[in-house]
């Protein structure tokens, strides 16, 4: 009943808003496009909403198990054994226990020994660590898993750039050798070569014909064979940041250390030895002026010095022997010292007497201080003798710890660090709080350093008046100093050797500082070391977790200066006392060195002579486990006369005071300052304080205090702060105490303890937070006590459930906030993590087992309560609650106490829940920033109550009564609400509280009704949800429920959880069936598709249900994935991450091994396959890369966008007619618009997170039950299948295997990272992220502690990442990520092959196979091309050659594209370098061959595109073995040698035929070969072979492709360009024949305005080429679609090279076209494209530059005498082409062949040596005649169509180049080249060339044109340039020019020439004057115009020049000529055929 009730109650939570969410979703998705991805008909209910889970617990119970056989059983029910008790005793390092063993304890101290001593109780879950929460997978887990990895084998490994193996190279040579030595002509030799070469291995049953089951059945059973187990192993570890379920055991409570170092005291040796000397050693801080252990004693005195001490010593105990010390360090820092102080025996005089000896007396001269030293030995040993047990100050110095760290350790330890590895994760967890402090100082980190062995020779004495600690650290701080005072010092030298290192990790031999043998302790008798206990620097929060109780007593001084009589020699004795008589004083105080181990009393040291003494005595004791109020301190004052008198005794009492230990039952400590009584205290004195005026005492210095003594307790049993003091009484007292009950002033009754109880609770907040860490296990305990058994007084019980509950919450708070530093990546504080895990146990006595009957009081109870339930622990509910305040209970009647207490015991984990859900605002929030350890307490309480109760086999709906469960739906409702409004306010703590609630849903998932939990889960995502729809920013809070969902799922029976064994059955309720709205989508089945396996492959309402959980996942995955989602692609990546990271768990999970469950497993994502399916478009297209051709776009989709059917594409509607109705389920409408419209909708997914997806959709293909897989395929509609196929292609293309040479190259990650940065700004930008959370997640990822999940230390939890940073990696790692990467490329292409095989199958009988096999069959061809590994290979050939006999009409009746592509492919496989791929391939290549033939006798069509398969493949291809082809060419021959079935037919003379045609066409490409390295020759070779399949169109492009390709890689796109339009031209032409449209370019003519070049390609002609003969121009470029994408190459390669005028004309082609196929979306990108063309026309360009290259010598061969324009990248120097040149040329012919001929001059070939090879270089310049000048306005137009060039040779008569004015003559050199530039390659040859020689008049006359032009162009230039018109100004009219203006017209006009030939000249000359002088006029007009008032003086000078020169010209110009000479002719006009010219034609 209570169940129904709870269910009914988790339905109304938000009944409404679900129905409000419905509305609103489908108001919002009714216009997307998407819609029915969000609510289509098939799913039922929405996707943003979540769905009923069924009953877990029904389902199980009405399937029994044995449904299940076998391993299957497991994934049924949780394993019986999931949930177990454990005790784990507590380790205890020490052989003792060292807890008192004494009856009588009080409770105070029963309660902590109890605490020290219990055992840790763990409730552990069996299966957890099978989690991803647990073990999760890592680079490091990964790592190990990949061991053991076969090495695949690729081809791009083992070529290189170096052959294979040394048998190969000797092969090449051999056949390149051969061929070169015949002529291309001769048939014969290519007859012998290939007779004479070996084949390969034959494949032995290829010529059998077999049934085609039959080789499917051997395909699939070989492809079986050596497959990878799990394929996520070879994937990248799931990415750190985004692990938010990652949890850790925490470690179990330790004590606490610091860095501990070791020191050993090895030798003490003085200049003199005459006494014994006993030494003390301690650490201090100086900065903190802190004592920071406690002391350590030694003596290293030799056996003779301890023989003086005979009469006083006793047997000395083992364990005051220690010569060796462990010091702890909390807070290592440079202040840090070790001081040593030396003491010895009291003797008479003060301490610079008794010193004295030591600083005088030296070792060497003991032969002449002999009787001295005798004198003195005799008075040490009188000495000793009477004064052997006092002690007094002799000489101290200090060792500066941080010098030793550093010196010594630094040198090496630099380079230790490198290879030290940083700490692990966990490592880090471990440490305590106090590691924070190490990060302070670096430097002196105590933990590593080189261990040092010291010699401390300077000792400082003593002084008497400054002995205190406070005069210690002065001496300190001033010997940090360089100029110390100490050093001016005399010293006592001596030498004390210590040794100081690193503490190992567990020494032998050591004792605690209670004197206990720690483990290991090998043997009693050894000398031990002891631990030194540390009194920290700072305070250190954590709990105590073992008994200590000591006590260090520390005298300070004493004042006796007002004191009567002799008081000079001043002793102090302390003594613990037990009693007032003398014989109580206790044996609790530890011995020093070498005396017994614990004594009665201890003395201070004796100052001699002084009344008022300091001390720096530290005395410890043991404190009894029990003080009581007699126990006191009684200290006794002596005087110690050291001088034997007679009458005089030893030691005179001088005086007595005492210190009660207890008070109102707290110990005392801190300081006191004393007053001291002259006479003996009288009795009772012990419960009294000194400071009471007892009658009849005489006091010193009247009453006064007069010694001051400070008392230092460490102790776990007292608390020594009040709050605790007073919470633990009052408890204690409420256990035991008898009232009335005196507690400090106040006297408690019953009736009052109540009040002060809970002014106590509420007052522990107050209290110091050291002791609160330090006793916070007895603190929660206690109050956990309180909450669930609460105290009876007076026969009543009180309620004190709320104020624990709130004093919990702050404590809790306040340790997190004392431990921040600590806390672990989500928050938690690891001291209360492993309070939770071990220390907590249900309060009170164990909880009985059910079993048994119950007293009849409580039975009744529980009846009435109505649970049903049998037991006796649900009272707690029974009692009435008052309604005001439920912590008051009324009173349950007159019970006697017995029953009271039975009825008190409440459940805690119910109280809990209870308090929580009705605590107050202050206290929840409290409880809610650390909500994560009130969850776990509950569940630790609920586990512990169902297994100490026994109740793990009461059903799962019984074990918790409905009022808890009640209380629990409350409290995830309010924290999840929390959760939801903090998201915008506190991201960081709405990030926790999400972990917290998931981790204890999940937790509760183990124990309760997991039904009940599931509703909780809806219950949260529908308030998120409501949420959604008004949140400011949405993605926040889709993060934190992708989280929330992710911890839900780790959980360890996450598989269960889903019900994987139960077949999915339609629900109940009527919702829209399935079947009808998808009956009739199914493609390829006849009967309709069955609904339930659509609904599994779907996120279906069914599928939701069932697999709740998944379906949640996937249901985050799928609306992430959205295009309109928000924050995309950061959700993106959170939610594929999600689903990878269990996928990795499941693979490496043992319980899932086995097949059969795996495919169950795999069962639980098959929706994956559709929502990738549906994000294709948004995924990122690996397969664009250069050389591959773009996106396979599917076949079956209608991707053609409206350009009708070309290339064997089927149009949608024809699709959808096939595919029979309505689109089919879970296709987005969308579809018409094909892929590529929808890729630009939505946010497209980074490379990273779109191959994660892929590897997921991989493991589910891999895992999944195939004969499941081909039920989903038959039912799928055409477009889905095509989208399915072009998913496997992605899939290819993603993870298509790069080489060992790409991982050397580049470093993944760092183009990871890249892409995850350039997402994250992406969503600052767009907003989806909030600009203050990016900024805290920042900050948070640079904190070292921050805390949340993407924290970044997270990277070194497996030091992550770390070896993928480093860029420069090992060569093992780079060869390890090579081996994984293969094998992942392998594995995935395997599954690819698998898929596409049950496609196949599927396919076989249907009537739309075609398009579906086309399709198939292009992801096989792909896969084919791909890089791929010989394994691959083997089956990807073996699958290809199925097909082929399967379905031959695919290749030869279809599309010839295919059947192209694939002789392309099965060609370059021929000539691998692996034997197994050539063997395969060849055998591919010859069946391919044997099936055309069959179907026509005759096999033209693969004839003719192997053969241009071959030609392209020689063209492209760089590493192409040759030699490797040829051997697979003999191989088919002995195919065809070798097959009985054609015998008779012509088949093996035309497989001879060809072959031999091919190896011709090889024959020639070795040429290529030799030409690899000159780029021009290469171009050359090429151009030639295209030249010579003139006849042969398809060749002939597929040559120019090649070319272009070449031209493209080497940065030459201008010539790209012009080969993609000769090839376009070439297409066109073979259209126009075949018809006439009127859209289409009319042949090549219509390509003249791009290139004039262009003409060459109408070469073809109706003779050569009948179209419609079978095998021509059958290429898929002889299309209207192939005309287009030439174009739109050239285009594009037009614009790479900055050609923009042509562009236009490209497009003036190709624009017709697309408006006659209506297709607009292509005309909006064109003239998107001409746009930005003629924008960027504006922009300066800089195009080529030209020089003329002439080859002379013997040594070129073809190119001897030959010369060419060749043209250059812009701006390319003469120097760099003739350095290029000349370094080609001497690297092929050798040194000192080559040489330059420098100048330009005509070669004279008779004078040069015929052994060398000259080459000529020179820079020319376009030509124009001036009528074309008309035209050629642009930059563009003088750099585009250029056939002249032109260059000028200076020269003089007598050979010189340069001479004088009159004697300079010029030579012109006009060039005209065979095609014009740009053209199909880069070099063309001079055709034609004629020279013309001007005379030094013309000379001058050019020149003078020249400056006035360019005066002319400085003064019009707009804007104004003033700088530039100054410089020419200056060079015209400049009086200093040399050969300027005025010199030229001295030399030729200053007389009038003889010859009248020159008249004209000599006029022309003048008028260039003058129009120089008006120039010069106008400039210095503009010059005035622009100056600034600076330049006003130089420019009247300029202008004083100009009058200067026109002054001088004048008279020059103003002579007349006799008469002008009449014009010849009119032949005259033309500059270059004047008469008087000499005309040199070639």
């Amino acid at each position: 009943m209570a169940a129904a009730e709870r269910r009914a109650f988790a339905h109304k939570i938000n009944r409404t808003v679900a129905a409000e969410v419905r509305k609103q979703v489908s108001r919002e998705r009714s216009g997307s496009p998407h819609s029915s991805r969000r609510s289509g008909s098939n799913l039922g209910v929405p996707l943003t909403e979540v769905i009923e889970p069924l009953d877990f617990e029904d389902v199980l119970l009405s399937r029994p198990p044995e449904v299940e056989p076998g391993p299957l059983r497991d994934l049924v029910e949780f394993p019986a054994d999931d949930l177990e008790l454990l005790r784990q005793p507590r380790e205890c390092r020490t052989t003792e226990s060292g807890i008192p063993e004494d009856g009588k304890l009080d409770a105070q101290v029963r309660a902590a020994v109890e605490m020290y001593t219990e055992d840790w109780v763990i409730v552990q879950r069996r299966y957890q660590h099978l989690s991803a929460a647990f073990s999760p997978v890592t680079t490091e887990t990964q790592r190990e898993r990949q061991k053991g990895l076969a090495r695949q084998v690729y081809e791009q490994d083992t070529s290189g750039d170096e052959r294979a193996g040394p048998e190969d190279t000797d092969d090449s040579r051999r056949c390149s050798g051969s061929s070169e030595d015949t002529p291309r002509s001769s048939g014969a030799s290519g007859i012998f070569d290939l007779r004479n070469l070996a084949a390969d291995s034959l494949l032995p049953s290829l010529l059998e014909r077999t049934a085609p089951e039959d080789m499917d059945r051997r395909n699939e059973a070989l492809r079986r064979q050596n497959r990878a187990r799990a394929l996520l192993v070879l994937y990248p570890a799931p990415d750190e940041d985004e692990a938010v379920e990652r949890c850790s055991r925490p470690e179990p409570p330790r004590e606490h250390f610091g860095q501990r170092i070791l020191v050993k005291c090895l030798s003490l040796k003085f200049e003199i030895e005459v006494e014994p000397i006993f030494g003390i050693l301690a650490l201090y801080d100086v900065r903190e002026k802190k004592k920071i252990s406690e002391n350590f004693y030694f003596d290293l005195n030799s056996d003779s010095m301890k023989g003086l001490l005979r009469a006083h010593g006793t047997h000395p105990a083992i364990s005051t022997l220690a010569r060796s010390a462990i010091f702890s360090i909390t807070y290592p820092s440079p202040d840090i010292f070790l001081v040593v102080k030396l003491e010895k025996v009291l003797q008479q005089g003060d301490i610079s007497e008794c010193c004295e000896p030591y600083m005088v007396m030296k070792e060497v001269d003991t032969a002449k201080n002999k009787e001295k030293l005798e004198k003195l030995r005799l008075a040490a040993e009188q000495f000793c003798t009477r004064l052997g047990r006092y002690r007094m100050p002799f000489a101290w110095t200090a060792v500066h710890l941080a010098n030793i760290v550093s010196s010594v350790g630094q040198a090496d330890r630099d380079s230790d660090s490198e290879g030290e590895r940083r700490p692990t994760w966990t490592e880090r967890r471990r440490r305590v709080p106090q590691d924070r402090s190490s990060t302070g100082d670096d430097a002196c980190s105590f933990s590593s350093f080189r261990p040092a062995t010291l010699t401390v020779t300077n000792f400082f004495k003593q002084e008497a008046e400054r002995l205190s600690d406070e005069d210690l650290f002065k001496f300190l701080a001033d010997m940090k100093r360089p100029s110390s005072l100490l050093r001016r010092l005399r010293p006592v030298t001596a030498q004390l050797k210590i040794d100081i290192s690193p503490a190992p990790e567990n020494p032998h031999f050591c004792l605690s500082p209670e004197l206990l043998h720690i483990k290991p302790y090998p043997d009693p008798r050894g000398r031990p070391t002891k631990e030194i206990l540390e009194f920290p620097a700072r305070e250190v929060y954590t709990p105590h977790t073992c008994y200590r109780n000591l006590l260090y007593v520390y005298p300070h001084s004493l004042n006796f200066s007002s004191r009567q009589g002799s008081v000079r020699n001043l002793a102090v004795r302390v003594q613990y006392m037990a009693g007032e008589d003398p014989s109580q004083a206790l044996p609790v105080i530890f011995g020093k060195s070498s005396c017994s181990e614990f004594t009665r009393e201890a003395f201070t040291p004796v100052v001699y002579h002084n009344k008022s003494p300091e001390f720096y005595e530290e005395f410890k004791l043991r404190l009894p486990a029990c003080v009581t109020e007699n126990h006191h301190l009684l200290f006794t004052f002596y005087h110690v006369s050291c001088q034997p008198r007679p009458g005089t005794a030893l030691e005179t009492p001088v005086g007595f005071t005492w210190v009660p230990l207890l008070q109102h039952g707290r110990l005392r400590t801190g300081p006191f300052c004393l007053p001291v009584c002259v006479d003996q205290p009288p009795p009772g004195y012990s419960v009294l304080s000194p400071d009471a005026a007892l009658p009849g005492m005489r006091w010193v210095d009247g009453h006064k205090g007069v010694f001051s003594v400070e008392l230092t307790a460490a102790s776990s049993v007292h608390p020594q702060d009040p709050h605790l003091d007073k919470f633990f009484t009052l408890v204690h007292v409420l256990e035991e105490g008898p009232f009335p009950f005196r507690l400090k002033d106040t006297v408690l009754s019953e009736g009052t303890v109540e009040q002060e109880l809970r002014a106590s609770l509420a007052a522990l907040r107050l209290a110091s937070p050291e002791p609160l860490v330090a006793f916070s296990h007895h603190v929660l305990d206690t109050l956990m006590h309180l909450v669930a058994r609460p105290p009876v007084i007076g026969g009543q019980m009180v309620n004190l459930g709320r104020g624990a509950f709130e004093a919990m919450a702050h404590i809790v708070s306040l340790v997190h906030r004392n431990l921040e530093a600590v806390q672990d990546a989500s928050g938690h504080c690891p001291l209360l993590a492993s309070y939770i895990h071990y220390a907590f146990r249900l309060p009170g006595p164990e909880p009985s087992p059910p079993a048994g009957t119950p007293p009849v009081s409580i039975q009744t109870a529980t009846q009435a309560h109505g649970s049903g339930h049998p037991t006796n622990l649900y009272l707690a509910r029974s009692k009435s609650i008052s309604s005001s305040n439920p912590d008051l209970a009324v009173a349950p009647g007159s019970v006697d106490d017995e029953v009271a207490r039975i009825l008190a015991s409440k459940l805690l984990h119910e109280e809990l829940a209870l308090q929580w859900v009705v605590s107050g605002s202050t206290v929840r929030e409290a409880v809610l920033q650390h909500a994560w350890f009130f969850f776990k307490l509950m569940v630790k309480s609920m586990a512990l109550h169902l297994l100490l109760g026994q109740r793990m086999d009461t059903p799962r709906k019984l074990r918790f009564p409905g009022r808890f469960l009640d209380d629990i739906v409350a409290l995830v409702g309010s924290v999840g609400l929390e959760v939801i409004t903090r998201v915008h306010k506190d991201a960081e703590l709405a990030e926790r509280l999400n972990a917290s609630l998931a981790f204890f849903l999940s937790d509760l998932l183990s124990l309760a009704d997991r039904g009940f939990v599931f509703s909780l889960v809806r219950a949260h995502y529908k308030q998120v949800a409501t949420r959604l729809q008004s949140a400011p920013n949405p993605a926040a809070l889709l993060t934190l429920r992708m989280d929330f969902t992710r911890i839900l799922c780790s959980h360890e029976h996450y598989v269960t959880l889903n019900l994987p064994c139960c077949p999915l059955s339609p629900p109940a309720s009527p919702s829209p069936s399935v079947s009808s709205t998808t009956s009739q989508s199914s493609t390829f089945s006849s009967q309709a598709p069955d609904p339930k396996v659509t609904s599994m492959f779907e996120l279906s309402g069914l599928f939701r249900q069932q697999h709740f959980l998944s379906g949640l996942l996937l249901t985050e995955l799928a609306l992430a994935l959205e295009p309109e989602a928000e924050g995309a692609s950061l959700l993106h990546k959170k939610a594929i991450s999600a689903v990878h990271s269990l996928l990795c768990s499941h693979d490496v999970d043992p319980r899932y091994a086995e097949a059969t469950v795996k495919a169950r497993v795999a069962e639980l994502y098959l929706p994956l396959l559709s929502i990738a399916r549906d994000t294709l478009p948004r995924l990122h297209d690996f397969a664009e890369g250069p050389g591959q051709r773009s996106r396979l776009a599917s076949l079956l989709d209608s991707d053609t966008e409206g350009e009708g059917d070309f290339g064997g594409t089927i149009n949608p509607s024809v699709a959808m007619a096939i595919a029979g109705g309505p689109l089919a389920p879970g296709s987005r409408s969308s579809i018409s618009q094909g892929p590529s419209a929808a890729s630009r909708s939505g946010c497209s997914l980074s490379a990273e997170s779109s191959r994660t997806l892929l590897v997921c959709v991989l493991w589910v293909l891999k895992n999944a039950e195939p004969a499941l897989l081909q039920r989903w395929t038959a039912d799928l509609a055409l477009p889905q299948l095509g989208r399915l196929l072009d998913l496997l292609y992605l899939c290819l293309a993603a993870f298509e295997y790069k080489g060992k040479k790409a991982f050397e190259r580049i470093n993944s990650l760092t183009f990871k990272k890249s892409l995850d940065m350039k997402a994250r700004l992406e969503e600052a930008i767009l907003g989806t992220i909030g600009a203050r959370q990016e900024m805290v997640r920042r900050s948070r990822e640079r904190s070292p502690f921050g805390n949340q999940e993407n924290v970044r230390w997270r990277k070194s939890v497996t030091h992550w990442r770390q070896p993928s940073e480093r860029v420069d990696k090992t060569k093992d790692e780079m060869e390890h990520e090579a081996l994984v990467d293969g094998n992942l490329a392998t594995e995935v292409s395997l599954v690819v092959l698998d898929t596409l095989e049950i496609i196949v199958q599927t396919v076989m009988l249907s009537e739309a196979r075609e398009s579906v096999l086309g399709a198939v069959l292009k992801v096989v061809l792909y896969s084919l091309g791909s890089a791929q590994s010989a394994l691959f290979l083997q089956h990807g050939l073996a699958t290809q050659r199925a097909l082929v006999s399967k379905f031959p009409e695919l290749l030869f009746e279809e599309d010839t594209e295919l059947c192209a592509d694939l002789c392309l492919r099965l060609l370059r496989h021929c000539g691998s370098r692996v034997s197994t791929i050539r063997t395969h391939a060849s055998a591919s290549l010859y069946l391919l061959m044997r099936q055309n033939f069959e179907i026509g006798n005759n096999f033209a069509r693969v004839k003719m595109l192997v053969t241009m398969s071959l030609s392209s493949l020689v063209g492209t291809t760089q590493n192409f073995s040759e030699e490797h082809l040829r051997r697979s060419l003999k191989t088919i021959l002995t195919y065809a040698e070798e097959d009985v079935g054609l015998r008779d037919s012509t088949f093996a003379e035309q497989v001879q035929d060809l072959m031999f045609n091919l190896h011709m066409i090889l024959t020639d490409t070795v040429k290529m070969k030799e030409h690899q390295e000159d780029p021009e020759m290469l171009i050359d070779l090429m151009y030639r072979i295209a030249r010579g399949y003139q006849g042969s169109p398809d060749l002939r492009l597929t040559w120019l492709q090649n070319m272009a390709g070449k031209h493209a890689e080497l940065g030459n796109h201008a010539e790209a360009a012009q080969c993609m339009v000769h090839a376009a031209a070439l297409v066109a032409e073979y259209l126009a024949l075949l018809e006439d449209s009127r859209h289409l370019p009319v042949g090549c003519v219509s390509f003249q305005n791009i290139s004039s070049n262009v003409l060459e390609e109408s070469a073809i002609s109706d003779d050569i080429l009948s179209p419609d003969e079978e095998g021509f121009c059958s290429g898929k470029h002889f299309t209207e679609l192939g005309l287009v994408g030439l174009l739109e190459q050239a285009a594009a390669y037009f614009t790479m090279g900055g050609l923009y005028e042509a562009v236009n004309e490209v497009y003036k082609n190709l624009i017709p076209i697309l408006e006659a196929h209506r297709d607009y979306k292509k005309l909006a990108a064109v003239h998107g494209k001409l746009q930005e063309s003629f924008t960027k026309i504006m922009h300066q360009r800089v195009f080529g530059t030209y020089f003329r290259v002439g080859f002379y010598g013997p040594r070129f061969g073809d190119l001897d005498e030959q010369e060419f324009v060749y043209k250059e990248p812009s701006i390319t120097k003469l120097a760099e082409i003739s350095h290029r040149l000349e370094e080609f040329y001497t690297e092929r012919f050798g040194d000192d062949v080559v040489e330059i001929i420098k100048d330009s001059n005509p070669v004279d070939k008779s004078k040069l040596d015929p052994q060398k090879a000259y080459i000529q270089i020179t820079y020319v310049e376009p030509h124009f005649d001036t009528y074309e000048l008309k035209d050629r306005v642009t930059y563009f137009d003088r750099n585009y169509g250029l056939r002249a060039f032109l260059f000028c040779t200076p020269f003089t008569p007598d050979g010189r180049a340069h001479g004088e004015l009159a004697e300079q003559h010029k030579r012109k050199t006009l060039l005209s080249t065979e095609h014009a530039f740009p053209y199909i390659k880069t070099r063309i040859r001079v055709c034609h060339r004629e020279e013309t020689v001007l005379m030094p008049v013309e000379v001058a006359i050019e020149d003078m044109q020249k400056k006035t032009r360019e005066l002319a162009f400085a003064t019009e230039q707009d804007p104004p340039d003033a700088k530039m018109l100054q410089m020419v100004l200056q060079g015209s009219v400049g009086p200093t020019v040399n050969q300027g203006p005025l010199e030229v017209a001295q030399v030729f006009l200053a007389e009038i020439p003889e010859d009248p030939k020159l008249f004209r000249h000599h006029n022309k000359l003048r008028l260039c004057f003058k129009d120089f002088c008006k120039k010069c006029e106008d400039a210095l007009r503009r010059n005035k115009a622009l100056i600034g008032p600076d330049q006003k003086e130089y420019h009247r000078e300029l202008e004083r020049h100009y009058c200067r020169l026109r002054e001088a010209l004048q008279p020059l110009l103003t002579q007349r000529l006799p008469h002008l000479m009449a014009p010849s002719s009119t032949s005259l006009r033309n500059s270059l055929n004047r008469a008087s010219f000499r005309k040199a034609d070639f």
